[in-house]
């Protein structure tokens, strides 16, 4: 197949391509060309606001829209776009409300969320946008994505604490609950939506189990081979400045995921993945000053 994805360059975007280059598909990654391109892709170089024709020579089989944060992003796409199958958008738990009765299903309402505030709204904003215009299009809702390629500073910051045998300051007493999903069965679940065209066009995904954030830290320490040392931090205490996870315990429903799929990787092998790749790439994660906020307020 000929596949579209957009970016390319970073995490679940680059991580998607290389996974379906690897089977064998044709893919096309679309970015403004600012960042190492992986290879066995082709690279179209442009800015998805102003594409013109750059696009309409191509027919695309499939379109996985990884990174349209809001409606003007979707629609700007689908204006340059030219003849194209299945569209898959990458959307995000961020849609549901977190004054809703968990856990949120498909068919919870959407609407504003007072954690993640605007990126919630506008990731609201691309799927209505994408569903008004391409009404058999797909969306898919994860939660937290880990796995190789993770540049984000979450299990990162964890791994770093643990090799340098820091203590890990947590929020209360560890207990709130954190739900992931494998970067590698995201692009499995992708694969399966592409052949089967399944009839139901809205997926949360994740793992059906969630696991409390002592939990998560003592199996990321295990992984360096470490044992954690735990010290608490009070709730006057903004969460976010010396952990890499918001105050806010939520819930995927992700049965219907599993009616399609569900030999899921374990969380351990892909928090191992997530350390192996860590450890050779450890400059293209993106940093934020939790180490410093902690010893500069906390030790």
């Amino acid at each position: 197949m000929n596949i579209l994805v957009t970016g390319g360059t970073v995490f679940v975007s680059r991580y998607t391509a290389e996974y379906f280059a690897s089977i064998g598909h044709n893919v096309y990654v679309l970015n403004r060309g600012n960042r190492t391109q992986s290879e066995k892709v082709t690279p179209i170089i442009a800015d998805r606001h102003f594409l013109g024709n750059t696009l309409k020579q191509y027919v695309f089989d499939a379109v996985i829209d990884v990174t349209a944060y809001n409606d003007k992003d979707t629609d700007d796409l689908l204006d340059g776009l030219g003849k194209f199958g299945k569209y898959i958008l990458i959307s995000s738990s961020a849609v549901y409300p977190d004054t809703l009765p968990q856990p949120f299903s498909e068919l919870s309402p959407v609407g504003e969320n007072s954690i993640w505030g605007k990126y919630g709204t506008d990731k609201i904003a691309a799927e209505k946008a994408l569903l008004k215009r391409v009404p058999e299009a797909y969306i898919i809702r994860p939660p937290y994505l880990c796995g190789p390629m993770n540049n984000v500073y979450r299990e990162a910051f964890v791994f770093e604490c643990a090799e340098k045998d820091r203590p890990l300051y947590i929020p209360a007493n560890g207990e709130m609950k954190l739900q992931f999903f494998h970067i590698g069965d995201l692009c499995r679940f992708i694969e399966i939506i592409i052949n089967t065209a399944p009839s139901e066009h809205i997926y949360n995904v994740g793992y059906n189990e969630t696991i409390s954030v002592k939990e998560w830290v003592t199996m990321c320490y295990s992984i360096v081979g470490k044992d954690p040392m735990f010290i608490s931090v009070e709730d006057s205490i903004p969460q976010r400045s010396y952990f890499p996870f918001y105050d806010y315990e939520y819930k995927l429903s992700v049965e219907r995921m599993y009616s399609l799929f569900s030999n899921l990787t374990p969380l351990h092998t892909s928090m191992e993945q997530a350390y192996k790749w860590y450890k050779n790439n450890r400059e293209l994660v993106t940093r934020k000053p939790l180490i410093n906020f902690i010893d500069e307020n906390l030790s």
